[in-house]
Parts: structure tokens; C-alpha cells; sequence
């Protein structure tokens, strides 16, 4: 609630709150129906899922309206995040999505974004693939053998909740 002086000396009450984007954690304002996010174009896909996310949390019609430069501005990436957010609510999506755009960065390192560090796969594009790579690896765990020896020797002396 922001009280104004609207020039009579009279206190008007408006339910405007301007913030910046710390508004996306720990606000929660059941009644908030409308929110403008300036220069929509410069945000990550997830902080821009979070902040939509602080509206329509109540009984009322919400709308959170995206503003960003000239479509003709805009990079292609910039175009298919906001076009992702135009298209979806669900942030599962928008997170493949996200991945799709952004790249997997590196699998066992710091690199967040970018080309994946994984040479034969796509974790996306690869799911089926992976799963039933996985599953297939589930199997052969305690499947004795000359596989299990050469596992048991490269990985002897390794704590088994390291690997897990």
C-alpha cells in the first residue's frame, strides 16, 4: 500500500508496489492481479517464470505483461524465451526449453550454460536413449562377470556413496 500526496494535502491510498526483481522471492500478495515487467528481453526463462508467478495467486483474472524493445531489436534467443513464456505456464517445459536454448553447460563441472561437455548425446533430444541406458546399467550392477572384475579394479578403494 503506498500512500500519495496528491498536491490538496489529501493522503490517496493506490495498491501500487514498484520493485525491482527481489520481488520474486518471499512476496506473496494473493490480491496482486497485474504486473509489468520492464525489458522483459534481458531476463533468464526461470526468473521470468518466477516473477509471472507472483500474480494471480488469488481469485481474480491476472495478467503479467512482458515489455521488451522492438521485436525487430531482439535477438532470435531473446525472441524464443519470450515466446516460450508466451506459450506455456509450465515450468517443466520451460525449463527444457531453457536447456534447448541456453546448452547444458558441462555435466561434472562449473560451467552452467553452454555446449555440453557430453560427446555422443543430447540430454534432451537423447531421453529415451539415456533412460534405457540407464535402466540397461541397472541391470548389469550385479551382474558378475569380467565387466564386474574390471569395475571392481578401477573403483576399488572408492566410498559406493561417492558414485551414487
Amino acid at each position: 500500500m503506498l500512500l500519495v500526496d496528491d498536491g490538496d494535502c489529501e493522503v490517496a491510498q493506490l495498491d501500487v508496489l514498484v520493485a525491482t526483481t527481489v520481488i520474486e522471492v518471499g512476496v506473496d500478495v494473493p490480491n496482486a492481479t497485474v504486473m509489468v515487467v520492464q525489458e522483459a528481453d534481458r531476463f533468464g526463462l526461470a526468473q521470468l517464470h518466477q516473477l509471472r508467478g507472483r500474480v494471480g495467486r488469488g481469485a481474480d483474472q491476472s495478467y503479467c505483461l512482458l515489455v521488451s524493445r522492438a521485436k525487430e531489436e531482439l535477438t532470435e534467443t531473446a525472441q524464443q524465451r519470450l515466446q516460450a513464456l508466451v506459450a506455456t505456464t509450465d515450468g517443466f517445459e520451460l525449463a527444457e526449453v531453457d536447456l534447448d536454448l541456453r546448452g547444458g553447460g558441462q555435466l561434472l563441472g562449473t560451467r552452467q550454460a553452454g555446449l555440453s561437455d557430453l560427446k555422443f548425446a543430447r540430454l534432451r533430444a537423447d531421453r529415451p536413449l539415456l533412460e534405457r541406458a540407464r535402466s540397461a546399467a541397472a541391470e548389469l550392477v550385479d551382474d558378475e562377470g569380467p565387466l564386474a572384475d574390471a569395475v571392481d579394479a578401477l573403483f576399488a578403494g572408492t566410498d559406493p556413496d561417492a558414485l551414487a
